[in-house]
């Protein structure tokens, strides 16, 4: 019999899934509480780890219509810009992990993946407001009235997760001490800078900035991070004012100042955490991306977990015919995915001190061992690029 699956939540993560369970033959249906699919945000890094599962998917075309593939990654000095690492990204990334590194605006990966996804099983302004365990099933109600009964269900609604909450009681996320400007800037706009087609990391005390190109290389996404000790949003907006952000950087480079003052319009973002969690599924109940695993952005890597996650998910829902049913197939796929997903976790949160050290003997080491190690190139991350997570042969049932 053919698995009934209901993947709860339509952003990045819920939808590869959908895509993923739907091509390995399940029937499966999305359940997305807005009015339409969309994503907030501007660009996102899709390292090859990602990319190699949506090429798998076959969407590699579509993909490269979209996004750029960026030649470097290289980290620079906030007050003078001197180098402190650079590494080629592209095409080191395909010889060695089989996929390139993309970036991407984020409503383009989602209008790519949406395109694999049957609309008539896109079911929008469905806001779950309940769900129950009945024996070899899941029932989930919206707030709309309408009910669903199915054999294993997804929650890949977020960090504000309702599926979350419903399995392990209500947790407020907390701000993580850190707010970003974002912006977009038409590259015809920054063209006098001479801007090399890859990613660029500024880094400096309480802060850090991050650009690299998106939309065919149309346009120059960028995000700045700067450290606060609260955030409430009767004191904030959500669209900053490019002013409000020139002061945020107000003594960095003058290429970094350039790039934010040539943007129309700036956006701010707080962003918040959560502590692991032991388990991630009920039953036949389980979590994907976020709703489980909210990371701090740091390692370019909360898409990219999310993705996997899918991927994993259908491998193991495909081998639960060799015993135990589903719930098995569930707890298998949390086994695959914690240390993984919790290790980055802790990278994440590591890099926001790493990223942020005032000058001084810390900053100096840090620059040294970057200088040294070159840690963010692709032949260093090898442990995290070349993971198949549809691999799960090494993982016990």
């Amino acid at each position: 019999m053919t698995l009934r699956i209901a993947v709860i939540g339509g952003g990045i993560g819920g939808l590869t899934a959908a895509v993923s369970l739907h091509q390995a033959g399940f029937e499966v249906d999305l359940y997305e509480q807005a009015l339409e699919l969309t994503e907030v945000g501007g660009g996102i890094n899709m390292a090859p780890n990602a990319t190699r599962i949506l090429r798998r998917l076959g969407l590699a075309r579509q993909l490269d219509t979209v996004g750029v593939r960026p030649s470097s990654t290289h980290q620079r000095r906030w007050q003078d810009g001197r180098t402190l690492q650079c590494a080629p990204l592209n095409p080191r990334c395909e010889e060695l992990y089989g996929a390139p590194h993309l970036t991407i605006h984020r409503a383009d990966l989602l209008a790519v993946i949406g395109a694999a996804f049957p609309a008539e099983r896109v079911h929008l302004g469905h806001r779950l407001v309940e769900l129950a365990q009945r024996g070899d099933s899941t029932e989930a109600r919206f707030e709309n009235g309408a009910r669903i009964r199915v054999d294993v269900l997804v929650g890949a609604d977020g960090i504000h997760s309702a599926v979350r909450a419903a399995l392990f009681g209500e947790e407020v996320p907390a701000f993580a001490g850190c707010v970003a400007y974002r912006g977009l800037v038409p590259a015809e706009r920054i063209g006098n800078l001479g801007l090399e087609i890859g990613s660029q990391s500024w880094v400096g005390p309480g802060g850090h900035f991050v650009h690299y190109f998106v939309s065919r290389g149309r346009l120059l996404n960028f995000v700045g991070w700067t450290e606060h000790d609260i955030w409430n949003r009767e004191d904030w907006t959500d669209r900053a004012t490019v002013a409000r952000a020139l002061t945020a950087f107000e003594a960095w480079h003058g290429q970094v100042r350039t790039i934010i003052g040539a943007a129309e319009t700036c956006f701010i973002w707080a962003l918040f955490d959560r502590d692991p969690l032991p388990r991630w599924s009920v039953g036949r109940t389980t979590l994907l991306g976020d709703a489980c695993h909210p990371m701090y952005p740091f390692m370019g890597q909360g898409a990219a977990m999310a993705i996997e996650d899918g991927a994993s998910l259908t491998a193991c829902l495909l081998g639960a015919g060799s015993g135990g049913g589903p719930t098995e197939a569930l707890r298998r796929y949390e086994r695959l995915r914690l240390p993984r997903v919790t290790r980055l976790q802790q990278m994440s949160r590591a890099n926001k001190t790493r990223f942020h050290l005032p000058d001084g003997p810390a900053q100096q080491a840090r620059d040294n061992e970057w200088a040294r190690a070159g840690d963010r190139s692709p032949d260093a991350l090898r442990w995290l690029y070349e993971f198949d997570a549809e691999a799960i042969g090494s993982v016990s049932a």
